[in-house]
């Protein structure tokens, strides 16, 4: 890992007669002085240093003794009753992973020995902020927990969409959450960071910008759970035979390509429809569409680890995968619902500490935190140590253990013998060479709490990746952090964070600045490393120049009154089911409209309750008459008004020019609106969807 030259610890601002100083690793503490109390453990005594976990060494492993840690972590486990404290609102589904080819030059994990294996596998989804009851589209990182059942044990690998994390250390995850959940004195706003408490923490957390630009950016509001990526989010180790250790990331890519959808689209679809990543996931599973993702790592050798610009423990910071491309070495399919919400989706219970031997761990304090902490979640949440008992948690290879009895125990040792070393020949015995071993990673270093210099860049690739995104991805950013500030009532927080912003991208900071109302900008943050210019873009990072190579798996929503076309429609019906995409039909009445020969089109909606949103694309299939008739109803010039404000593209008939003037769109205001008449005019639809947006579009319906 490249060294960076940091700033000394200085006192950088006054806030209420607080001082901040900064830590060798660029973090801000916030010292008591005056009459400021000082932080105390819940048993009164006083804390030094309330930012960093204790380790062996900046670089070290945390130590179990740290009880500030312990106390903490534990406090914040137990907050909720009876739902998960974080990754509350969640869906899952039943899978399957299959290996592509032996790995066992860099793991002995017998995951990856048998080229065409297949692994048991239950995935769940979930927001992270929003309690049980919260919509789908609401702003947030969306969790994406795999639960592989080998022939070795339970593998975890416990992720999010998003492969970089808000903060560096363990001990600031409790702060974080407080931040973003409800404020404690008004229990709102639910599910939303648009409020002060959230920014003023991540304002006074400079770490945190590089997940800022990402979770400002549209990844923050997928299109459906089937439709994004997943990141296991730390640096792993693979161990082989040997114990040679590489070091390992691990990325799910979606074989469907990356979609997302607008923030105006997302308000719309949770008023709509606040299960809808619910439904498009059972939707997809139950008519034979199984999502699927490949699973690709990053592997490196401690050589590339000193040589790259950052720390590869630092959980806010990427290997970009045009430096080290990511290898294909399996694939994830999900193929069956839970057969009971509860018993499965809502009891599974995940730990990053649960690997296969061949997989082992980095000194990533994060990740050292999030060991010690998800067991004591589990067992919190579930009531008892013993919920590896209950199914879904259970592992589908021979368990041998001298574990007994307590609450819902469900099995125990059978006979005589519970504990060993033992006299009788009975129970099971430890295997040097087949059992779990750790990498024997030389360490040495003072028992000290401190982060590491090597942390401390917390602007550079928080630039590259806002100079990764296209120009529309870029004006959602610049969008995205305008409502959320202007949410915020406190201006002092609001002008933190345009500093903030001044050493990301000063047009992105003067954008946003002037849509708040600011007079002049702010001074820029002070950064405790220089922020480097000379990054180059990362096409990986942008949702629009990964999306999808075909229009499959997605769906179109047909708009029909009667005397509609009935041919047209099963033309573009087939078309659709040859792509691989769904159709649904919207009508007046739910029960559907009389075509203009005489025959009976169903509807999935009617028009009140099928808007635009809930569509990829649309098409408008009318008659004169039943054009006319539209017109007088809001809810259908809502839904062309919306289609058209979302770049969606449009297929219509000649019939549908009423319905489009009165919603404010010209039948020829672009190519997106495609008249269905012609010969070959349903191909070149399908053809066009497969964009999936017209972003030529957004600067004139100002999105």
């Amino acid at each position: 890992m490249a060294k960076t030259t940091t700033q000394s610890s200085s006192t950088t601002a006054t806030i209420h007669d607080q001082k901040l100083v900064r830590g060798k690793g660029g973090e801000l503490h916030q010292i008591a002085e005056g009459d400021a109390p000082v932080l105390t453990t819940a048993q009164g005594g006083p804390v030094a240093d309330d930012q960093n976990t204790l380790k062996a060494g900046p670089r070290g492993p945390s130590l179990m003794e740290d009880f500030h840690f312990r106390e903490k972590i534990f406090h914040f486990d137990h907050e909720r009753i009876p739902e998960r404290v974080v990754h509350a609102r969640g869906y899952g589904a039943h899978g399957y992973f299959e290996t592509y080819e032996s790995l066992a030059k860099y793991t002995r994990a017998d995951i990856f020995q048998r080229a065409g294996e297949k692994t048991p596998a239950f995935v769940r989804f979930s927001t992270v902020a929003g309690s049980k009851g919260s919509s789908d589209l609401a702003r947030d990182v969306r969790g994406f927990a795999v639960k592989l059942y080998t022939k070795e044990g339970n593998w975890d690998i416990v992720g999010n969409n998003i492969p970089v994390f808000f903060i560096q250390d363990a001990i600031k995850f409790p702060d974080l959450i407080h931040s973003v959940k409800a404020e404690p004195d008004r229990g709102f706003p639910q599910a939303q960071s648009a409020h002060d408490n959230f920014w003023d923490f991540i304002s006074l957390t400079p770490e945190s910008m590089n997940m800022v630009m990402w979770v400002m950016s549209d990844r923050a509001i997928p299109r459906s759970l089937r439709f994004m990526e997943g990141f296991g989010v730390h640096t792993f180790r693979f161990l082989n035979e040997k114990d040679e250790s590489t070091f390992v990331k691990f990325h799910w890519k979606p074989k469907a390509g990356l979609q997302s959808v607008v923030w105006n689209e997302a308000v719309k679809i949770n008023g709509a429809d606040p299960d809808f990543h619910r439904r498009d996931l059972w939707d997809a599973i139950q008519a034979g569409d199984f999502p699927e993702w490949e699973l690709r790592v990053q592997l490196f050798d401690q050589a590339f680890a000193d040589g790259f610009d950052f720390d590869v423990l630092d959980p806010t910071k990427i290997i970009p995968e045009e430096l080290l491309k990511p290898i294909p070495v399996g694939r994830l399919v999900l193929d069956r619902m839970p057969d009971n919400f509860f018993a499965e989706t809502e009891q599974v219970a995940f730990m990053t500490q649960n690997v296969p031997p061949g997989v082992d761990f980095s000194n990533d304090p994060l990740l050292q935190g999030r060991n010690f902490s998800y067991l004591d979640t589990q067992i919190k949440r579930l009531g008892s140590t013993n919920f590896t008992h209950i199914p879904i948690n259970a592992p589908k290879c021979p368990m041998h253990h001298f574990q007994q009895d307590g609450h819902m125990a469900m099995r125990n040792p059978v006979g005589r013998v519970n504990y060993q070393p033992n006299s009788f020949g009975d129970g099971p015995r430890e295997s040097p060479r087949r059992g779990f071993r750790s990498f024997a990673e030389p360490l040495e270093g003072e028992k000290v709490r401190l982060r590491a210099e090597s942390f401390a860049d917390h602007y550079s690739q928080a630039r590259q990746f806002f100079d990764s995104q296209t120009a529309p991805e870029q004006k959602h950013i610049a969008m995205a952090l305008t409502f959320e500030l202007s949410k915020v009532e406190t201006p002092t927080i609001r002008e933190r964070m345009v500093s903030h912003l001044l050493n990301i991208d000063e047009g992105l900071a003067e954008m946003v600045a002037d849509k708040l109302g600011m007079k002049k900008l702010p001074k820029p943050a002070d950064a405790a490393v220089t922020p480097r210019t000379d990054l180059d873009p990362s096409p990986a990072l942008s949702i629009v120049r990964n999306g999808p190579e075909s229009f499959a798996g997605r769906k179109v929503g047909v708009l029909v009154s009667p005397g509609a076309d009935a041919a047209l429609l099963k033309k573009l019906q087939a078309a659709l089911e040859k792509e691989g995409a769904m159709m649904e039909i919207v009508a007046p009445k739910v029960g559907g409209v009389e075509a203009a020969d005489g025959s009976w089109i169903e509807a999935k909606h009617m028009i009140d309750g099928g808007p635009s949103v809930l569509f990829d694309a649309v098409a408008l299939i009318l008659s004169e008459e039943g054009a006319e008739h539209l017109t007088g109803e809001a809810a259908a010039r809502d839904f062309v008004a919306d289609a058209f404000a979302h770049c969606k593209f449009i297929g219509i008939t000649a019939a549908a020019a009423p319905l489009l003037r009165k919603a404010g769109v010209e039948p020829d205001a672009d190519e997106g609106l495609i008249d269905l008449g012609g010969q070959k005019a349903v191909e070149d639809f399908i053809a066009a969807c497969r964009k999936l947006r017209l972003w030529s579009r957004e600067m004139a319906v100002k999105l």
